[in-house]
């Protein structure tokens, strides 16, 4: 029976390049080792977890089932080894190789993601980074075993149970196409607002679904005659419809860039929504995590939420 004790852990080293690479020759390249030596502690992992781990396709070495089900954990293991090698090590940006993992609306993807990306081309050129959308239920658990870096969105769900910092308040605003006959102010009353037809993005992220549930509560019902899985979707289909959204202000100057869009102030009084970041405590101490926090709160907090809008004309 295999067991941490009994276990070669260079082995792990060796199962994570076969995962990346899908080649028994390229994973031999990245660890400076043969191609004989890797199929040898293949044929070392195969008896450990009494399973092939990883079968000849015509695209490479696919894992099977139980191989694809290893990759997280053995990843995750492999990516603490690194961290705590690196505490006490002097972090420096312009020469850091290491991956920061995020878990990031796809809003939070279009309004932040350029600006990180064109600030780390100068800083920190070689770092990478991958962001996903985890559903909030398991934000909290990823950070803790190190799965995600970071966390970024409206999640006051987080809040007791992770780090976090404020970032920035942000608030809800109405846009659709420009066209005649569109108010030319920059309220629309509610007869106005309740006039348009509405597309709706089924997003989980606490915000819209409580802007939902305020609608509902303040009695006013749109309509809605499309329902987009993604925020990302809105500016096409805003650009080519007679639609209307209902989205965060910040967005809506994203979405808006070309100014071919007209922005309302809503009718009701909705609740504001606070963005924040989250990590997990155990990583206080990380020096490039830290770094990295520290670069998302001073990006963000010069981010120029409120803007300036084009209205109706």
């Amino acid at each position: 029976m295999t067991t941490f004790n009994n276990m070669d852990l260079n082995l792990l080293r060796v199962f994570q390049a076969i995962a990346d690479e899908r080649s028994l020759t390229l994973a031999g390249h990245r660890l400076h080792i043969s191609q004989p030596a890797v199929s040898s502690a293949l044929a070392r992992l195969r008896v450990a977890f009494n399973d092939p781990l990883f079968i000849r396709t015509k695209d490479g070495m696919s894992p099977t089932a139980t191989g694809a089900e290893l990759a997280k954990p053995i990843g995750r293991a492999l990516q603490a080894v690194q961290e705590a090698l690196r505490y006490g090590e002097e972090f420096d940006p312009a020469t850091c190789t290491r991956t920061f993992r995020m878990s990031m609306t796809d809003v939070a993807e279009m309004e932040f993601l350029p600006h990180i990306c064109e600030k780390l081309k100068d800083l920190g050129p070689r770092i990478k980074l991958q962001v996903e959308q985890l559903p909030p239920s398991q934000i909290e658990g990823a950070l803790k075993t190190g799965q995600l870096d970071f966390a970024i969105g409206d999640l006051p769900v987080l809040k007791p149970l992770t780090r976090f910092e404020f970032l920035f308040r942000d608030s809800y605003v109405c846009m659709t196409r420009k066209r005649a006959g569109l108010p030319q102010r920059r309220h629309l009353t509610l007869a106005e607002f309740l006039a348009m037809t509405h597309v709706v993005v089924k997003s989980v992220e606490c915000s819209h679904v409580q802007l939902e549930s305020e609608f509902k509560s303040n009695n006013i019902h749109r309509e809605i005659t499309l329902e987009a899985p993604h925020f990302s979707v809105l500016p096409r289909i805003l650009a080519r419809s007679d639609l209307a959204a209902t989205l965060p202000r910040g967005s809506a100057n994203v979405f808006n860039e070309d100014g071919r869009l007209a922005v309302y102030e809503l009718p009701v009084a909705l609740p504001t929504v606070d963005i924040t970041l989250h990590w997990h405590g155990d990583f206080d101490a990380d020096p490039g995590a830290k770094w990295m926090r520290e670069l998302f709160i001073d990006l963000m907090r010069r981010k120029d939420v409120a803007g300036e809008f084009t209205y109706a004309s």
